[in-house]
Parts: C-alpha cells; sequence; structure tokens
C-alpha cells in the first residue's frame, strides 16, 4: 500500500496550551510558528507516522515579559532547547470521529509517553484541488516532567494541550 504524505496549512491551525495561575484561572499560551508531517496508508489515518516541532522563540502568551521569561533556562531554556517536538508513533482508530494518538513529547531533550485524544473534522478539498484533512487534538503533560520552570505553588503543574490543526496532502 502506497504512502501518503501530509503536511500543515499554518493559516488554519493553531496550537494551544493552557496553565493554572495561582491555581484560580488559566493563562493560555500558543505556539506561533510550528510544522507538522504526517504519513498514512490506506484510506483513513490509523496507523498515521506524526511529526510536530514548535519553535519556543514563537511562545505568545499575550505578555511580553512573561514570553521572555519563557525563553530562559527556567523554562524552556531556548538557547539550548529551541524546539518542542511530539512524535507520533501509532493512531488508533476509536471510531470513525475519534482516534488516540500515541507518542513521545520531547522538552529540553526530555522525552515522555503521552496520548492525545483526536477528533476527526473530516476531509474536503480546496477551490485548487488539494485535499487538505482537519483534526482537534486534547491532550495534557505535567511540566515537572519536563523541567519547566521553578518550584512555585502559584503555578500548575499541568499543562492542559490543545490543536486545531489542518493538515494538506501532498501528491
Amino acid at each position: 500500500m502506497a504512502t501518503t504524505k501530509w503536511i500543515s496549512d499554518p493559516a488554519h491551525s493553531e496550537v494551544q496550551f493552557k496553565i493554572k495561575h495561582l491555581l484560580i484561572s488559566n493563562v493560555t499560551g500558543f505556539f506561533r510558528k510550528f510544522s507538522i508531517t504526517m504519513e498514512t496508508t490506506g484510506n483513513d489515518f490509523t496507523g498515521a507516522k506524526i511529526k510536530f516541532v514548535a519553535a519556543v522563540n514563537a511562545i505568545d502568551t499575550n505578555n511580553e515579559q512573561r514570553d521572555e521569561h519563557l525563553k530562559t533556562a527556567d523554562f524552556f531554556d531556548m538557547v539550548n532547547y529551541p524546539e518542542i517536538i511530539f512524535e507520533g508513533l501509532k493512531m488508533d482508530k476509536i471510531d470513525d470521529g475519534n482516534y488516540k494518538l500515541y507518542g513521545n513529547f520531547i522538552i529540553k531533550d526530555i522525552s515522555k509517553a503521552i496520548v492525545l485524544d483526536v477528533e476527526f473534522g473530516g476531509r474536503a478539498e480546496d477551490r485548487f484541488g488539494n485535499t487538505h484533512a482537519g483534526f482537534t487534538l486534547t491532550g495534557k503533560i505535567n511540566r515537572r516532567d519536563f523541567g519547566l520552570g521553578p518550584d512555585n505553588p502559584g503555578l500548575g503543574n499541568e499543562i492542559m494541550l490543545q490543536s486545531n490543526l489542518q493538515v494538506v496532502k501532498q501528491v
């Protein structure tokens, strides 16, 4: 069976995270620069292999001072680790609209296995005949597992992940 390659459509995708501040409300952030590559076989996305790379220098929490602090060695250590990587190793179909994506999340050269919930939004062709597929991914990681941030009782440990992604089939 032939392999199909897909790449991200950044104009129609977003990568977001949320973390508790003072344990009473969430602070939301985005990665404004990222890429996704996906390889599939067959007619659906079961078994898809996915690589996601986000640029730490493109973090945006709507607060420049906080963004600069997140880039330091206290958090992402952008100088030594300029990228955050997710390598999706296996995608299992739950039903027609849902998958589980198993892979490794890599921050600061620390790799942890995680599982993401994937909602498949469908496929569509654009006006140029390109095939697009849409997904919403959700999951969570523990910031302590990756050495993100100092010990701070006002900062939550759980980071909620959500991405709305559109990929384009390569011919």
